[in-house]
């Protein structure tokens, strides 16, 4: 659906095993007083840290230059040295011209994804892969991986939403699998799914105030118990932090309120997701009007893109 494109993107693949750095190489970097490595070196996140880091935060780093000409580049002497020492050799054989021309970037210049997140203070980040859809908050400094999809949004309503039984049931009824594995696409699972439209503004609080409760208390038992969040959901499933249990159907019942559905099929896979393709069909056929991402001004996400509204 057109209202859903350049919300959601697979991370970045830099192309080059040089681009990365050990914690005390960054740590070094970022303390030097001859430029701010910070604005080329960042926290680089991949899926292991969002399934088992306790507080799903990066544990490496990487230099990223963006779209920086190699002129200012090279006010990054420190990090550019690295580049040109590691990753520059590899780039000169390879066969793709702009990899070999631009050494010092990324495989691709990922210009949807970083205006995307340009201005926003954080982002949601999910594993590709996973036996459940596990999703985070992520500061804007990450740098996510390819193997991270990136949610562009930053309030806790569309958290809500995207970390909802109703999304996670439409996922895996539209993805393919790995084994026992979702293998979730924005092609697939993002673009064609279709969010609560119209939600008055009790609605929204409601599941935003359901994602804050139920992310808080799940990064205590993570911090408390040292666990990440594979860790913690495989106990969940056994029977353990009922508490936690009961804030997910908090917000699964918030979520069903938005589309006007009852509590009672919250949890249910099969009908959820016979209703979502039902609401999918009308809003490709024009027969609903959709424009979920409307921004405060009245302009919706899709007019400021230039794409056409169902």
């Amino acid at each position: 659906m057109p209202a859903n494109k350049g919300r959601c993107f697979q991370g970045m693949t830099p192309v080059g095993e040089g681009f990365i750095l050990s914690d005390a190489e960054a740590k070094a970097l970022l303390v030097a007083t001859d430029a701010d490595y910070r604005e080329v070196v960042r926290p680089y996140l991949i899926g292991e840290d969002i399934a088992d880091h306790p507080e799903q935060r990066p544990g490496r780093w990487i230099i990223d230059f963006g779209h920086r000409p190699l002129e200012l580049a090279m006010k990054y002497p420190a990090a550019i040295k690295i580049v040109r020492e590691r990753v520059k050799p590899v780039r000169e054989t390879n066969r793709d011209r702009f990899r070999r021309e631009n050494w010092w970037r990324f495989g691709r210049p990922y210009t949807a994804v970083r205006d995307a997140l340009s201005g926003l203070p954080r982002y949601i980040g999910a594993g590709r892969v996973g036996k459940r859809l596990l999703l985070t908050w992520c500061d804007a400094w990450t740098c996510p991986s390819d193997l991270v999809y990136v949610f562009a949004f930053d309030d806790d309503y569309s958290m809500g939403v995207l970390s909802s039984f109703t999304h996670s049931a439409f996922a895996r009824s539209q993805s393919s699998t790995l084994e026992d594995r979702l293998r979730y696409t924005p092609t697939s699972a993002f673009l064609p799914f279709p969010w609560p439209y119209p939600v008055t503004d009790e609605q929204r609080e409601r599941v935003a105030e359901a994602s804050r409760r139920m992310i808080a208390r799940r990064r205590e038992i993570c911090a408390e118990e040292q666990i990440g969040l594979t860790r913690l959901y495989n106990l969940v499933d056994d029977g353990a932090y009922a508490d936690l249990k009961k804030l997910h159907r908090d917000l699964d019942e918030a979520v069903a309120a938005c589309y006007g559905w009852p509590k009672s099929i919250a949890q249910d896979k099969d009908e959820i997701s016979r209703r979502l393709m039902a609401l999918n069909a009308e809003i490709v056929a024009g027969q609903r009007p959709y424009d979920p991402f409307a921004g405060r001004d009245g302009q919706s996400i899709a007019q400021q893109l230039g794409l056409p509204v169902a």
